[in-house]
C-alpha cells in the first residue's frame, strides 16, 4: 500500500471536516493535490471554474446559502492572486472561506524563481485571522484544523499556503514531542444566555417609545420569528439591510423594505419619523440614512462584539445571538396599544408597492428593467435562491424584487464588486442542487466574466437535481450603474468611451453551449419567458434588451442628487431627452393617485 502523502491527508481531512465540494483552477504549483485528488476518486469534489476568481466566488456563494465553509484552491503565483477579489468579497461580507493555494518549492524560496510570490505577504490582509504555510508534514493537521475553525467561527477567510513538493512528501502525525501541535476535529457552538441587566435595560427603552423602528441585517436570518413577534408587540416597521433582503418576507405589510441608497421610500419615511431604534445583527454602514444622531434612542444586538455600537449613538448595545437574545427580551417587552404609528407604515408600505407596479408597468425602450423584476417576483417559486450582480441589477433587486418567506437571496453587499452572480449562482447549485436559481446580471458583468462561467453550468448542470438556473442579462449596452452615478453624483454627462459597451448576442452564446436561451425585446415577452425558464428542463440564459434610460431614483434623491443629474443632461449627454422623458413618468407614478388613497 502506497503511503499517504500530505495532499491525500488534506484531502482526508476536508472529508472528516464535511467538506462536499472544493472550487478550483489547475496549476503545477498544486499538482500534488490534484494527483491526490485522482487517488480520492475526486472526493470532495472538485468544480474546475474558468478562472480563480470566479471559484473564490462559487466558494462564497457556496457559503452563502448553505451556512457552511466554502473551500476553493489556487495554484501558487498568479493563481493564488486571482483569488484575492472573491476572498475579500467573503471577508467583507463575513463569510467563511477557506482557500488552500500553492507556492513554489522550499528549496526556490528567496532566488526569484518562477511564480514566486510572498503569499504569506500577500494574503495577510483578506486572511488576517489565519494565514500559514505548511513547511513539514508534521504542521497537518493543526495547521488546516485552525483555518476550518477559524473561518467558521469567526465568518471570515483564512489560507493554508502548501509549497509544492510539500503535497508529495509522505505524511507524518505530529508527535507526543516538544515543539510539536497535534490536533482534533470539530467545532461545538456554547449556547450563550444575553446578560440579563443587558436585556432589561433594553426593554425599557424599547418600551418608553412611542415610535419604533427596526432594522435588520443577515446576523437576524435565524431569528425570522423572534423579529416579527418583537415587532408586533412594539407595532414597529422593519427595514433590511441589503444583506438581510431574505431575512423576513416582502409579503409582511410591516416590512418596509431595502434602506439606503437603494432603499424604499417607506423604509427613508420611517427612519426620518422614529424616536427609538432597534438594530439586529447589521452593521449597514451609511448611518445618513438611519436617524438622526439626537433624534432616537438606540439599541443594537449583535453576536460580533467588533461590530456593535459604531453606527449610531446607541443606548444598550448586547452581544449576542440574534434569535436568542429577542427571546430573552420578549417577555420584558409591552404591547404596545396605540397602534397609529404601525398603520401609518403599513399604508407606507402598500402605497410603495402600488407605485412599483406602476413604474414597472411603464413603457420603455424596449423593455423596461423593473418589469422583468415585478414579473420575476410573482412567478419565483417557494423554494427560489436569487443573487444579483453589482451594478443597476442590484438596485432593481433591493427595491421591485419581493422575497417571500423560504426564499434566499444575496449579493456582493460590502464589496460591491462586479461579477459575483452568476458564479453565486454555481455555487448556490452545488449547495442547494435541488433548488432553483436565478441571477440577475448586467451585461457589463457577463462580458466581464459571466459568458466564461455558462461553460462552467454546462460542464455540470446534468449533475444537479433540479437543473433550473435561469440567468437573466439586463441587455443595455451601458455600464448603467456607473453612467447614473456619473450623472448624479458627479454632474458629469455619460462618457461614451467608458460606458458603452460592444452588443453582444448573450442568448446566441447559451445556445450554441447547450442551454435554453430566449431573447426578450417586448414587454409582453417578460412573463411567458420566466414560465417557460421556470419550466425548462436545463439552464436557460434571458436574454433581456433593457432600456438604459430608465432611472434608478432613489425616492429619497436629495436636491444636490437632481441639480447635479438635470447639469449633467444640459452638458450635453448624448442621452438627455430619453432619460429627461423616462424620468419624469416614472417619478411621476409616486405622486399619483393609488388605490389606498
Amino acid at each position: 500500500m502506497a503511503a499517504q502523502t500530505v495532499g491525500d491527508f488534506v484531502l482526508s481531512r476536508l472529508r472528516e471536516w464535511g467538506v462536499r465540494t472544493v472550487f478550483g483552477y489547475a496549476g503545477d504549483g498544486i499538482n500534488g493535490l490534484l494527483a491526490a485528488w485522482g487517488r480520492a476518486e475526486n472526493q470532495p469534489e472538485f468544480v474546475q471554474a474558468r478562472h480563480e476568481e470566479m471559484a473564490a466566488f462559487e466558494a462564497v456563494g457556496y457559503a452563502k446559502f448553505t451556512g457552511r465553509v466554502g473551500v476553493c484552491a489556487a495554484t501558487s503565483g498568479p493563481g493564488a492572486i486571482h483569488l484575492l477579489n472573491g476572498l475579500y468579497d467573503a471577508k467583507l461580507d463575513h463569510v467563511p472561506v477557506v482557500a488552500i493555494v500553492g507556492q513554489t518549492a522550499r528549496s526556490a524560496m528567496g532566488g526569484s524563481y518562477q511564480q514566486e510570490v510572498d503569499l504569506l505577504s500577500l494574503f495577510k490582509d483578506v486572511a488576517s485571522d489565519y494565514v500559514q504555510m505548511v513547511t513539514v508534514p508534521e504542521q497537518l493537521p493543526n495547521v488546516l484544523d485552525r483555518a476550518m475553525r477559524t473561518a467558521e467561527g469567526r465568518r471570515t477567510v483564512t489560507a493554508m499556503i502548501i509549497p509544492s513538493e510539500v503535497q508529495d512528501l509522505e505524511y507524518a502525525a505530529p508527535k507526543h514531542e516538544f515543539k510539536q501541535v497535534p490536533s482534533s476535529l470539530g467545532l461545538t457552538w456554547p449556547q450563550l444566555a444575553p446578560d440579563a441587566d443587558g436585556v432589561r435595560a433594553a426593554a425599557e427603552v424599547l418600551n418608553a417609545g412611542r415610535k419604533v423602528a427596526m432594522l435588520v441585517g443577515q446576523g437576524a436570518r435565524g431569528a425570522a420569528a423572534e423579529v416579527e413577534q418583537v415587532a408586533d408587540l412594539l407595532g414597529a416597521g422593519v427595514a433590511k439591510a441589503l444583506l438581510g433582503k431574505d431575512v423576513l418576507s416582502d409579503e409582511l405589510p410591516f416590512v418596509t423594505g431595502a434602506i439606503g441608497l437603494l432603499g424604499t421610500r417607506p423604509s427613508y419615511e420611517m427612519m426620518k419619523g422614529c424616536d427609538t431604534l432597534l438594530t439586529v445583527g447589521s452593521s449597514f454602514p451609511y448611518t445618513q440614512f438611519m436617524p438622526k444622531l439626537d433624534q432616537a434612542r438606540g439599541v443594537q444586538i449583535d453576536i460580533d462584539p467588533a461590530l456593535i455600537g459604531m453606527r449610531y449613538p446607541n443606548e444598550v448595545n448586547l452581544v449576542g445571538d440574534a434569535a436568542a437574545t429577542l427571546r430573552a427580551l420578549i417577555p420584558l417587552l409591552e404591547r404596545k396599544t396605540e397602534r397609529r404609528w404601525r398603520e401609518g407604515i403599513e399604508s407606507d408600505v402598500s402605497r410603495w408597492w402600488e407605485t412599483m407596479a406602476k413604474q414597472a408597468e411603464l413603457d420603455a425602450d424596449p423593455v423596461n428593467p423593473m418589469r422583468l423584476f415585478s414579473e420575476c417576483s410573482d412567478r419565483l417559486p417557494e423554494n427560489a435562491i436569487v443573487t444579483a450582480d453589482s451594478g443597476s441589477a442590484a438596485n432593481w433587486y433591493a427595491r421591485n424584487l419581493r422575497m417571500r418567506a423560504g426564499m434566499r437571496g444575496s449579493l456582493s453587499g460590502t464589496l460591491a464588486t462586479m461579477g459575483p452572480g452568476v458564479p453565486y449562482g454555481i455555487g448556490a447549485k452545488f449547495g442547494h442542487p435541488d433548488r432553483p436559481v436565478i441571477v440577475f446580471a448586467g451585461d457589463g458583468a457577463m462580458q466581464m466574466n459571466g459568458l466564461s462561467e455558462l461553460i462552467t453550468i454546462k460542464r455540470y448542470w446534468p449533475q444537479w437535481t433540479d437543473p433550473r438556473l435561469v440567468v437573466a442579462v439586463l441587455h443595455n449596452n451601458d455600464l448603467n450603474q456607473v453612467t447614473w452615478e456619473m450623472r448624479a453624483m458627479s454632474g458629469a454627462p455619460k462618457f461614451t468611451e467608458s460606458q458603452s459597451l460592444p452588443d453582444v448576442d448573450y442568448a446566441g452564446f447559451a445556445a450554441s453551449l447547450g442551454l435554453r436561451a430566449l431573447t426578450v425585446d417586448k414587454p409582453d415577452q417578460i412573463g411567458p419567458a420566466w414560465e417557460q425558464a421556470l419550466a425548462a428542463d436545463r439552464p436557460t440564459v434571458l436574454d433581456v434588451h433593457c432600456d438604459p434610460n430608465v432611472p434608478p431614483i432613489p425616492p429619497h434623491a436629495s436636491r444636490d442628487q437632481m441639480t447635479a443629474t438635470a447639469r449633467s443632461l444640459l452638458a450635453g449627454d448624448e442621452d438627455r431627452w430619453q432619460v429627461m422623458a423616462s424620468g419624469i413618468k416614472t417619478k411621476l407614478q409616486e405622486f399619483l393617485p393609488h388605490r389606498g388613497g
